[in-house]
């Protein structure tokens, strides 16, 4: 193929990833908007998977944004034992639905500076919340996204601010935020670290590392 520009290359890995994975799904659930954030928060150093099981029960005792900020701490550490890190998610949980509470209404914030200013809250969790809660462009650059866009030749840089400032520039910003939901789904699927199924990869002829491997 021949040489193309980096949003020419976004473009096309965009078109073809929607083609195996037309819906763009989180793998995290959730229900409602805060959900989604303590969700988001739960599944730092953990698999969605895991994730799911935990938020189960806790989404079932703690209804809503003020049950949450009313928790008891070692309760919510309980619940969410298995998930790791437990006892920073737990406080970081309770802090940020009582700032959720007190500083907006009991409302998840919608832009990324307020959502950052909740505990426990990064831009990659405040991406994501402005993607699929308010549909807005958004780049969350978790671990799969970093690893692939670099292979692919999208981004030459592992800071993860760095990735998605890049990455915002290249993408349509209709498109980003499914793709960064359908990445996931690939770096599990097929382009996983340490052992990528190249044979398998719809985007080999447009990957860098592939043809320094070949």
């Amino acid at each position: 193929m021949k040489n193309m520009t980096k949003k020419e290359k976004a473009l096309i890995t965009a078109q073809r990833l929607e083609k195996r994975y037309p819906e763009a799904i989180c793998s995290l659930t959730a229900e409602k908007p805060h959900e989604l954030l303590i969700a988001t928060r739960l599944s730092a150093q953990c698999t969605d998977a895991r994730v799911n099981i935990v938020t189960k029960p806790l989404f079932e005792k703690y209804k809503s944004v003020n049950d949450f900020a009313g928790a008891d701490v070692s309760d919510i550490e309980n619940i969410i034992h298995s998930c790791g890190l437990y006892k920073t998610k737990a406080r970081d949980i309770v802090k940020m639905c009582q700032q959720l509470r007190d500083n907006f209404g009991g409302e998840v914030p919608d832009s990324i500076e307020k959502l950052t200013s909740l505990s426990g809250v990064g831009r990659k969790t405040a991406n994501l919340i402005m993607g699929d809660i308010f549909g807005e462009p958004a780049v969350v650059t978790d671990t799969h996204l970093i690893r692939i866009s670099n292979r692919i030749g999208l981004v030459d840089v592992k800071d993860p601010y760095k990735v998605e400032i890049a990455l915002k520039k290249i993408l349509p910003p209709e498109k980003s935020s499914d793709f960064c939901h359908r990445i996931v789904h690939f770096g599990r699927d097929v382009c996983k670290a340490p052992t990528p199924k190249c044979d398998e990869c719809e985007l080999k002829d447009i990957c860098i590392e592939y043809k320094i491997k070949s």
